[in-house]
């Protein structure tokens, strides 16, 4: 807050110094020169007041942004599709992710985990993670102004393919990877990556979101002991709570890989303990019809031993860049934006929610009033979380094509994928968590893997640990479906 100050415009002589006296006399001299100049009719009259002084950053409210729809919807607050009606950017389309503050304050891991996720999305800029447009607060809510990603989540992607080939499962890992890479050069480890955390812009290009989870000043050798995250993705080091570091975050996308190019994570089952179990001890199965690229990584990825796992080293995403997987990905045009996403949103208008669950769309999208009164102590846990990016217009990189686009043909019905026994539906269903790499560029041009063909498949068992030795049917994955409650755990 700017302070007032009494200034005494005629101090006495005794406290001029010689130096003052002479700009004094020098200003004096100046007054004489202009004096026979006749200039004061023609100037422009000006009241000096608080308004005409102080036009400094845009004043944010809740009241700048008028509510088109729901996105989602969470045990802490709302995300909100907004549209910008006051001031810089108006007319402008984004996501408003709005927090209670009564909730969050219940408990300091939450209330930690909130102000880092602030904190983190002003600090990090990078062409695969979400931008943080505006942070304000009232008196009982949060608001985080994101920019609007109308590709929805990769979530919905996998529900409707099912299973990803390998080159598309290779685009969206590498885009992933390059942003894991440059939250671990920051000394951030993300812990919480899943395909509901993913999301695609306009154009089909990863964004990384929620930040909630996050763990600052994880550097070389510093390990964190924080139970967290979603269970089939979780490393073995958070299971067994031995001290993890972002080796974890190279687990997770294994995890998210297998998920990808099978169907389901690597292990489930019907409750969280043998579900741990099975992360803790049970062997991988691979299917037969993966590339062996695709099962090197896989097995390098998931190894138990975080020591030994691949990105756990100190050239961290520079490992997992040079495997024979992403043989054909030229990482400067991905940066770039110059390689072609396999998937692009369908979209008619810059605020189509076409691609976001209608469960939540179809929804009023009323803000509740906020009446929440904080003690002054706990209030005081939220001082500094305003915030305006340094220019909203930079920030909004692309700009937005009204024009449909086609679909990609990349899905081969018939594609085998690893089976869901039927009573165990609901191991795998998703929902909420637990409550500047120098990038080397490839000289191998960008292209697509070959189409895998597929013959007639036949049945094989899981249930035992050797590999997979054939093929399975397809089934697809259920539609809305949403993690059972014995995957979710509070903080």
């Amino acid at each position: 807050m700017a302070g007032v100050f009494d200034i005494d415009l005629d101090p006495s002589e005794d406290n001029v110094s010689d130096e003052e006296l002479a700009d004094g006399i020098n200003a004096c001299e100046y007054v004489d020169q202009c004096s026979g100049f006749d200039f004061m009719d023609d100037c422009e009259k000006f009241e000096i007041s608080e308004d005409s002084v102080n036009q400094g950053t845009e004043k944010i409210r809740p009241e700048c942004f008028e509510l088109l729809r729901v996105l989602g919807k969470g045990g802490y607050g709302k995300v909100f599709q907004v549209r910008k009606v006051a001031g810089a950017d108006s007319g402008k389309i984004f996501a408003m992710k709005v927090l209670k503050k009564a909730t969050i304050a219940r408990n300091a891991k939450d209330t930690a985990h909130t102000k880092a996720e602030r904190s983190i999305l002003e600090e990090v800029k990078h062409p695969f993670i979400v931008d943080l447009m505006f942070a304000f607060q009232t008196g009982g809510k949060l608001y985080l102004i994101l920019e609007y990603l109308s590709g929805g989540e990769l979530f919905m992607q996998l529900e409707k393919e099912g299973i990803f080939l390998e080159d598309t499962a290779c685009f969206y890992l590498a885009e992933i990877s390059l942003a894991l890479g440059h939250l671990h050069q920051k000394g951030i480890i993300y812990r919480d990556l899943k395909p509901e955390n993913i999301m695609l812009n306009y154009n089909g290009h990863v964004k990384l979101t929620d930040f909630g989870l996050c763990k600052e000043s994880i550097h070389d050798g510093t390990v964190t002991h924080t139970f967290c995250g979603t269970i089939e993705y979780m490393a073995p080091e958070i299971l067994t709570r031995s001290g993890h570091n972002r080796a974890v975050d190279w687990w997770s996308l294994g995890a998210l890989m297998y998920d990808m190019l099978t169907g389901a994570p690597p292990f489930t089952a019907e409750n969280r303990k043998r579900t741990i179990d099975k992360i803790l001890k049970c062997k991988l199965n691979l299917p037969p019809y993966l590339t062996q690229e695709a099962r090197d990584l896989l097995k390098k990825l998931l190894k138990r031993n975080a020591s030994v796992r691949i990105g756990a080293g100190p050239r961290d995403v520079l490992d997992i860049q040079h495997h024979s997987f992403f043989r054909h990905t030229n990482w400067d045009d991905l940066l770039a934006f110059r390689t072609e996403p396999p998937f692009k949103p369908v979209l008619q208008s810059a605020d189509d929610v076409s691609q976001f669950d209608s469960k939540f769309t179809s929804q009023t999208p009323v803000d509740s009033p906020d009446d929440s009164t904080l003690s002054e102590s706990a209030n005081q846990v939220f001082l500094g979380f305003t915030y305006v990016a340094p220019s909203v217009l930079e920030n909004i990189k692309e700009k937005f094509t009204f024009e449909p686009k086609s679909r990609s043909p990349r899905k081969v019905l018939g594609s085998p994928r690893t089976p869901m026994s039927p009573g165990k539906a609901e191991a795998w269903s998703r929902g909420p968590p637990f409550p500047e790499v120098n990038f080397s560029a490839s000289s191998v041009p960008s292209s697509s893997y070959a189409p895998i063909k597929v013959s007639k498949v036949k049945r094989m068992d899981i249930g035992s640990n050797k590999e997979a030795s054939a093929p399975l049917p397809i089934k697809s994955r259920p539609v809305g479906g949403k993690r059972s409650k014995h995957l979710k755990v509070k903080l």
